[in-house]
């Protein structure tokens, strides 16, 4: 199983959002072709409602705590409640940083 499809069934099962959306960054550092180590996850559910951003980023990585463990190298997290996703970003997330790392010249 690809583990971007392993992410979006822990998720969704754990924090049943209305939105997510779980993209494979790997592509974007310097990684073997195919590799599965760098994500951006955009989650969206009403269990964030009384939580803080760390809490939420929390509530995330010990979802994925394994893949976290022994898989995945950087999680990119956007976190919010249906509010402040349409109020927000009109449900579109924002991009991620340009990659920093690595020896890509």
């Amino acid at each position: 199983m690809l583990i971007q499809t392993e992410i979006e069934q822990k998720l969704h099962a754990a924090l049943q959002p209305v939105w997510l959306e779980v993209l494979n960054e790997s592509a974007n550092h310097n990684v073997p072709s195919g590799s599965e180590s760098h994500f951006k996850v955009t989650i969206v559910t009403e269990q964030f409602a009384s939580m803080r951003l760390l809490q939420r980023h929390r509530a995330v990585n010990a979802v994925l705590a394994d893949e976290l463990a022994n898989i995945i190298h950087a999680l990119a997290l956007h976190t919010y409640t249906p509010s402040e996703w349409v109020a927000l970003h009109g449900e579109k997330a924002p991009d991620s940083p340009k990659c920093l790392g690595g020896s890509k010249i």
